[in-house]
């Protein structure tokens, strides 16, 4: 790729990126919102005005992002976090994934799909995008009991979902034949090498980070604690984002003299997700749309169904607020990277499927990336009062 056709590119999409920001604060709509809607329509699907050599870029950003994302995510689950809501974020959690599979599955094979396939898109259908989420409490303050609740929640569940859907290749594996102890030990090294990733690289970085200087030096420091969990994670092929979860979770719990790489990393994120979140759009594939109509628009009918439904019975169990019942579910629709990644390591297991599911897995979550964090904007507005906000600001200014 010509050196100005890059420069180009990025500065007329940082310039999208800061025009689109206005625009949602002057109409008060989610910032991901409208940039998935412009990489829509900047796509080749409609007027194809970004470079294909830009098509590249997506895996480094997809990854780096939501690196970032995971590992501010484990931030928030602070021991005192845990104790205050650790309850209500297990209970929804587990949840909202286990009435995920088992609606979704249901509701295909009784469509008389091929069980195989159903499986496989409720494994996929369990995965939140934490990403969508928290740029919408970031970006309108949410700050009550519910936004704390609901970062907890999304930073964990796509744990239960990567276990679920690693167990349900098993089951896919042995219905078609195939020996299930390679499936068995290939899940539980992605999850279980992720974890030693993040602790490996959590456990020296809660010691060493802020040890040098305050200031520029925790940005750097910052940086590597990301890339190193991003890049060890896809050489040896396990969760970049369970890794980056679990780095981030041991740096807030036990790096108790400072929590400056949280802070750094909030403040260098923007251009990453703004850039990831542009081209997931622009990876729609319009011409799919009418050969799976039924499969996309059933998909999103059952997710969503069962995320109200989970975050229901999760909210009772938990023995969390009403409001906790009537909307955590709703606040959980968005869906991005990796339900995308799931779709992935699911084509490559079934190549009789791969198609239908990357286009199914593609269309439904540039939808739920739509309209998901606008539900999850109400949800919020409806849920954390502005009392409890205001309260909550009292407490912590």
């Amino acid at each position: 790729m010509d050196v100005h056709i890059t420069l180009l590119t990025l500065g007329g999409l940082f310039a999208i990126g800061l025009a689109t920001d206005a625009i949602a604060r002057r109409f008060h709509l989610p910032r991901v919102t409208l940039l998935i809607l412009f990489g829509v329509l900047a796509g080749p699907g409609i007027f194809n005005i970004i470079p294909g050599q830009v098509d590249g870029w997506y895996d480094l950003l997809a990854t780096t992002a939501l690196t970032m994302v995971a590992f501010l995510l484990g931030g928030s689950l602070t021991k005192d976090q845990m104790l205050a809501h650790g309850r209500q974020i297990m209970a929804i959690s587990i949840s909202v994934v286990i009435v995920t599979i088992l609606l979704v599955s249901a509701g295909f094979i009784l469509a008389g799909f091929d069980p195989a396939l159903a499986l496989v898109l409720a494994g996929i259908a369990a995965a939140t995008d934490p990403a969508a989420i928290r740029d919408v409490i970031r970006q309108y303050g949410y700050k009550g009991s519910f936004s704390d609740t609901l970062k907890g929640i999304v930073a964990i569940d796509d744990l239960w979902g990567l276990l679920a859907f690693s167990f349900l290749l098993v089951g896919v594996n042995a219905l078609g034949g195939n020996g299930t102890t390679d499936v068995l030990l290939e899940g539980l090294w992605e999850l279980g090498g992720a974890i030693a990733v993040g602790a490996g690289i959590g456990l020296p970085a809660a010691y060493l980070t802020g040890r040098l200087k305050e200031g520029e030096p925790m940005q750097i420091e910052a940086l590597a604690v990301v890339f190193l969990c991003a890049g060890l994670s896809v050489w040896l092929g396990v969760s970049f984002l369970l890794a980056g979860v679990v780095a981030g979770m041991i740096v807030v719990n036990f790096a108790s003299h400072h929590t400056y790489p949280f802070h750094e990393i909030e403040n260098i994120e923007g251009p990453f997700m703004m850039l990831f979140f542009v081209l997931a759009g622009a990876s729609l594939e319009m011409e799919h749309w009418q050969e799976f109509g039924f499969l996309i628009m059933a998909f999103v009918f059952l997710r969503t169904l069962s995320r109200i439904i989970g975050g229901w019975i999760g909210a009772r169990i938990g023995k969390a607020p009403a409001s906790y019942g009537h909307w955590m579910g709703t606040a959980m629709l968005p869906q991005a990277g990796v339900a995308v990644g799931m779709a992935l390591v699911a084509g490559n297991k079934l190549p009789d499927y791969r198609e239908v599911i990357l286009s199914v897995t593609i269309m439904t979550t540039i939808l739920f990336e739509v309209f998901g964090p606008l539900v999850t904007q109400i949800a919020l507005s409806k849920a954390d009062s502005p009392s409890e906000t205001s309260q909550t600001d009292e407490g912590t200014g």
